[in-house]
This record gives structure tokens, C-alpha cells and sequence, in this order.
């Protein structure tokens, strides 16, 4: 990823909107996040947006408001990949990994457009990036979390004595700094929690977000960055993406955001 500064720029997105979307360019990432829990449309309706295999994904959670934030991050995917690659909500398809990455490719050619989702309760998030894997993380901030049997059971040694000696109100936004910093790279590569998060470092500090070394290939790490996203007071964000040679790698926040609203 590009060292520079990427351009800021905060959109109005509704459901009347046609206009097309210019695709990421190189060393570019486009963030875009909703707040799930303030829509004003019927959610009913908004259903007919998705797939069969989404719709009954839908209908398997208990919670009303999880399954609310399910149909709004995935419907909001779908327009977003619609507006960026001139098609119809109903001419996009997903393949899925291994372990359950989602996928998009067009005409069976190399992908022009890589994505990667990730919604938590109130906030969804979207990334698109050109051609380089990408994964994002977001978490609301709660006190009420196991943080110390979590991090014991998944972080690295070098993060739990990071979080160590932490003041309480701090260590709780390190924590999910921590959390959502490792999601995004295990996101990004395809591997999901089937890969040991301990067997990586990042960076738990608030202004140098970093993918610090990685077991046992130590090259990995030089081979992508991590950035905090801007979201939100009271949530959390992190960005993974791969950096071909030909882009310096940087690590940092990422001020390139979009907002999309549902109204």
C-alpha cells in the first residue's frame, strides 16, 4: 500500500442512488460503513436484495437484530459491488474458500475487484481493493468480555504482555485493537480462526498499527500492512491487505473513509 495520504472522502449512500462507482486504484482502499442499527428502511424489503443461500442464512439467527445486521452488511455489499462493477444486484455470486472467505469474479478472469465484510452490533464495514487480498475487522468496545481468558487462549506472548499493566479503560480498546488487527490478516489470507493467531504479532498501540512478525515464515510479515480504520466512537477497526513489491508497505491509520447510510 501506498505511504501517501489517502483522500477522505464521506458519502450519503441510499437505495435510489444509480450512479456508478469508480473502482479502487492502485495502492487505493475504499472503507465503506453503515450504522445497522439506525436504518429507516423496511428490512423486509430489503431482503429481496439477497441470494437464496443468504436468505436462509437470515433466517437461522434467533436474535432479531443480529439477523437485521446480517441482511443490511450483506445487502449493502451487494449494491456497493453492483455500483462498482455495472451489474444488477441479482447477476452477482460468491465462491467461498476453504474456510469460508467469499470471493467475486467475473467471466472466470482474475478478479478486478477484492472485498472483504465484517459487521458487529450497530456497525457494518465494507473494504475493496484492486486485485490485492484484503480482509477487515470491526468490533464494538465492551467491558463485559472475557479479555484476559481470550487473550490468554489466542494471542501471542508478546501482546498479552502488552496488555499487561494496561489502565482498565485502556486496556479494553487495546484489546480489540489486538482483536480486530489479527481478524483482518487471518481475513485477508483466507485462513479464518483455522490459523494459530499466536503464531503472529501485532501491534496493540492505538497510532502504529502493524503486522510485527509472523511464525515460522518471518518474511511474511513484510509482505503486508495493517491499518486502523476510522469508525465510530465506541467501535474499532482494523484493515489487512496484501502489498505487492511494487507498493511500499505502510502501516498506520487510514483516513480513506466512506459513509453509506440507510434511509
Amino acid at each position: 500500500m501506498s505511504g501517501r495520504d489517502f483522500q477522505l472522502k464521506v458519502e450519503r449512500f441510499d437505495f435510489s442512488i444509480k450512479s456508478l462507482l469508480a473502482l479502487p486504484g492502485k495502492g487505493e482502499v475504499h472503507v465503506w460503513h453503515a450504522a445497522t442499527d439506525q436504518c429507516t428502511i423496511d428490512i423486509e424489503r430489503l431482503t429481496s436484495i439477497l441470494s437464496p443461500g443468504e436468505k436462509l442464512r437470515a433466517a437461522r439467527f434467533r436474535f432479531r437484530s443480529h439477523r437485521s445486521q446480517f441482511i443490511l452488511s450483506h445487502v449493502m455489499l451487494r449494491l456497493l459491488i453492483a455500483r462498482y462493477l455495472e451489474l444488477e444486484t441479482d447477476q452477482i455470486s460468491f465462491t467461498y474458500g476453504a474456510n469460508g472467505k467469499p470471493g467475486f469474479a467475473r467471466g472466470g478472469a482474475e478478479p478486478e475487484l477484492q472485498f472483504n465484510l465484517s459487521h458487529t452490533e450497530g456497525l457494518a464495514v465494507c473494504a475493496f481493493a484492486p486485485h490485492q487480498r484484503i480482509g477487515i475487522d470491526v468490533e464494538k468496545v465492551r467491558s463485559d468480555f472475557a479479555m484476559e481468558e481470550i487473550a490468554e487462549r489466542f494471542f501471542s506472548e508478546a501482546e498479552r504482555q502488552a496488555l499487561c499493566g494496561l489502565p482498565t479503560e485502556e486496556s479494553y480498546y487495546a484489546f480489540f485493537r489486538c482483536w480486530t488487527r489479527k481478524e483482518a490478516y487471518i481475513k485477508a489470507i483466507g485462513d479464518g480462526l483455522s490459523h494459530p493467531l499466536d503464531q503472529f504479532d501485532v501491534s496493540i498501540a492505538a497510532d502504529s498499527a502493524a503486522l510485527i512478525s509472523t511464525r515460522p515464515d518471518a518474511l511474511e510479515a513484510s509482505r503486508w500492512s495493517i491499518q486502523a480504520v476510522p469508525v465510530p466512537a465506541g467501535y474499532v477497526a482494523a484493515l489487512a491487505i496484501e502489498t505487492p513489491g511494487d507498493i511500499p508497505r505502510s502501516n498506520g491509520t487510514l483516513p480513506m473513509r466512506r459513509e453509506l447510510t440507510f434511509s
